[in-house]
């Protein structure tokens, strides 16, 4: 008879990495996957704790995949279950709870649930765990970019975050090992690789004199990838060496998600942040001196502890002296066992939504004065889909463009024209 199983995925391409490693070990015993909606022998809620809205949304999924299936087995795994294991257990439904270890067991877990009928929980302490666990994914459903898990884990303990709880200590994949994995991601028609990790911007310093940059060298040597694209990386890592190198292999995206949270050096030194604004505009400078037409996205957090008007307004400023592509902005969330929970002059919640929604107001301004800066220039696509005779894909800055023609792109590489600006850019396909 056969199996079946669904995987809600929450948070952040770690976890979607995570989750689709996760299907093929279903898929290599026999389970078919199939929608969250659906009627299903297991529900697998791979779970975020970033923000309470994402522990809220997993208890909603846990409840309502019983409802689905009262005879499913419904396993919650991931950093909600690694940071509150025991809230966790207590909801009603839950049968299996892991923490951001031990994933490569869960169809033994579940299957061991069902056959015994019993409840399970095996998340596990996480300060001594020092090597990085080889969750290897080679069927991504992107048939055209593949996401690499490289790094795990984050020292940097800033004031609002529970992550360093959630994923423990920073651990490297080694780049033999990584490179293998790109290799075979080639073989199977790849062409692009994004880079991701919990802190990548760490990656190395775990493995000795190592550091990101010879990854993406190591990676840039593999036949067949022809971008590396970063995940969320800090201002920090960004020097004169760091971008002549990586310009050096021409792979590397001009597209950074650069992380910021506050403009103002208050809030920032409040967040243990360790840079202040005038590093981050110089990174930003550095970054664009070798990549004139970067993509710089990132994300800020409004109403962190005794944020000011002033503290806000210097958010706002950096918004234009960078000129982002794209900004997330995230009202503070207070998380348990964090530092800022306890901190004085928490910001009211009607404060936090105003200056939310004037900082994605200039975001949005900022993004079109981007689209428009791009516009009539030619850019490199990869086209990754085709919907109703139209391909869609990305420049290597991070514009999303779509396209007739009457050749298949799909997973091609096509120098374009941009004719306009929007949320899906018109382009035209330039000859080879």
């Amino acid at each position: 008879m056969e199996k079946t199983f669904s995987i809600l995925t929450l948070g952040c391409k770690v976890n979607q990495y995570e989750s689709e490693a996760m299907s093929e070990l279903f898929e290599s015993r026999g389970y078919r996957q199939v929608e969250n909606d659906d009627f299903s022998d297991v529900y697998i809620v791979n779970t975020c704790t970033v923000t309470n809205l994402s522990d809220r949304k997993s208890r909603q999924f846990i409840r309502k995949s019983k409802k689905n299936n009262p005879n499913s087995v419904v396993a919650v795994v991931g950093c909600y279950s690694q940071v509150s294991p025991e809230e966790v257990k207590s909801i009603e439904g839950v049968d299996v709870v892991v923490g951001t270890t031990e994933r490569n067991r869960i169809v033994d877990l579940i299957e061991e649930s069902k056959k015994n009928n019993e409840k399970i929980n095996i998340v596990k302490e996480l300060k001594n765990v020092r090597e990085f666990a080889n969750t290897t994914n080679f069927d991504s459903n992107n048939r055209t970019r593949a996401y690499m898990k490289v790094q795990d884990g984050c020292n940097r303990f800033c004031t609002y975050c529970i992550i360093p709880f959630a994923r423990g200590p920073i651990r490297s994949r080694t780049i033999e090992d990584s490179v293998r994995e790109a290799r075979t991601l080639a073989d199977r028609g790849f062409k692009e690789i994004v880079l991701t990790g919990i802190h990548i911007g760490s990656f190395g310093m775990d493995l000795g004199d190592m550091r990101l940059i010879d990854l993406i060298e190591a990676i840039a040597e593999v036949d067949g990838i022809e971008r590396i694209r970063l995940s969320s990386v800090e201002p920090l890592i960004i020097t004169d060496d760091f971008m002549e190198r990586a310009v050096k292999t021409g792979k590397l995206c001009d597209h950074f998600h650069l992380s910021l949270q506050s403009g103002s050096n208050n809030i920032l030194k409040a967040m243990n942040r360790r840079y202040t604004r005038e590093d981050y505009i110089e990174k930003a400078n550095i970054i664009r001196k070798y990549m004139p037409h970067a993509g710089l996205t990132t994300d800020i957090i409004v109403g962190f502890p005794g944020e000011s008007q002033e503290d806000f307004e210097d958010s706002m400023k950096i918004v234009k002296e960078v000129g982002f592509s794209r900004i997330h902005v995230f009202k503070y969330s207070k998380r348990k066992n964090t530092r800022a929970a306890v901190m004085k002059n928490q910001i009211d919640g009607n404060v936090k939504k105003e200056r939310s929604e004037k900082l994605i107001a200039l975001g949005e301004e900022y993004q079109e004065i981007f689209e428009r800066e791009n516009m009539k220039t030619t850019q490199s696509v990869l086209f990754e889909e085709k919907h109703d005779g139209v391909y869609y894909g990305y420049t290597t800055n991070y514009i999303r463009v779509k396209a007739k023609s009457e050749e298949d792109l799909t997973n091609k590489i096509k120098k374009v024209k941009i004719l306009d600006t929007g949320e899906i850019a018109n382009c035209e396909v330039l000859g080879d």
